[in-house]
């Protein structure tokens, strides 16, 4: 028998812990913590925060979105600053997505891409944080229509209620 098995019954992931969780290399855990807070409107889970020789743990959410933050070379991962392109795009629901963009851009993120509403019924803007990893921010619409191969951005003739699966 495992010690698992010898253990009372626990409730896994733990209460209020999504089933999955992207981890984030930063060089910088507390730099990070602060701009995703400012940025992005983060909230530290602060009862999650573990430091240790040679690193610091955190965990940050907004809404029911979970991610943790770690350090540079940890489990053989490094922010795209010490390696080059972004290797991951993470993507986040927010209730404003147009007032979220103003609040990073004053909070000094790299914009790559402008708000625009997307075919599949999103409003969307694209940041760079400060190490370089590329965030997709959504606000569903639900105003869908064509995509027409080259931009997915809503055109003034579109039809509000047009499905493009149709």
């Amino acid at each position: 028998m495992s010690r698992i098995d010898d253990r009372a019954e626990v409730q896994s992931p733990p209460a209020g812990t999504p089933q999955i969780i992207p981890q984030i290399p930063y060089q910088d855990v507390l730099a990070a913590i602060d701009f995703l807070e400012h940025a992005f409107s983060f909230v530290e889970r602060r009862d999650f925060r573990i430091e240790y020789p040679g690193g610091i743990h955190a965990e940050m959410q907004i809404g029911d979105g979970v991610i943790m933050l770690g350090g540079s070379g940890g489990h053989g991962a490094f922010p795209p600053t010490s390696e080059g392109n972004p290797s991951t795009l993470l993507m986040v629901y927010v209730k404003d997505v147009d007032a979220h963009h103003d609040r990073a851009r004053a909070a000094g993120a790299t914009i790559v891409a402008e708000l625009a509403d997307k075919f599949f019924g999103d409003r969307v803007y694209e940041a760079l944080d400060r190490e370089g990893h590329r965030w997709s921010f959504h606000q569903h619409t639900g105003r869908r229509f064509e995509f027409n191969g080259k931009d997915s951005s809503v055109r003034k003739d579109d039809d509000p209620g047009q499905d493009p699966r149709a």
